[in-house]
């Protein structure tokens, strides 16, 4: 998907990148260690092999994907997250809280691996060292100047 959206604003140009069908899935395949075409074409199960073709070679230009030749007669590449793929890890985590939040059959949830206990997602402000509650949240224009000090000085 390029260029679907023309609004300026985070979420629809996330989704220019990451909003094609199965792409999130793709995605979250090489997070979760899937890393030649096999492994991601036996993973997602109806996926047609053209479109999980053209899927990484776009990721690729988008700086989410990276490969890298491990055959060469025939050719096969070995796929990874750039850094850039890899932070999208929160957004997953989010949608599996989402999911075991609102979906009739929850199918995975997240826990903390030490106690198993299920997890929930926080904001935490850099600058002041604190928890800050979803009501406490502003959305502001990204070309402002970033770095404002917590004290208004």
């Amino acid at each position: 998907m390029k260029s679907t959206y023309t609004i300026p604003c985070n979420i629809a140009q996330t989704l220019n990148l990451i909003g094609d069908r199965w792409t999130i899935l793709i995605l979250h395949r090489l997070l979760n260690g899937k890393s030649t075409y096999k492994q991601l074409q036996d993973s997602l199960n109806g996926i047609p092999s053209n479109l999980l073709s053209n899927r990484l070679k776009s990721l690729e230009s988008d700086n989410l994907v990276g490969s890298e030749l491990y055959q060469e007669h025939p050719p096969r590449y070995r796929y990874t997250l750039t850094n850039s793929g890899t932070d999208l890890k929160d957004v997953f985590n989010a949608l599996f809280l989402w999911g075991d939040k609102h979906l009739t059959t929850c199918y995975k949830q997240l826990v903390h691996k030490r106690c198993g206990c299920k997890v929930e997602l926080r904001y935490y402000c850099t600058a002041c060292g604190e928890t800050v509650i979803p009501q406490e949240l502003e959305i502001r224009d990204g070309q402002e100047k970033q770095g404002i000090n917590p004290k208004g000085e």
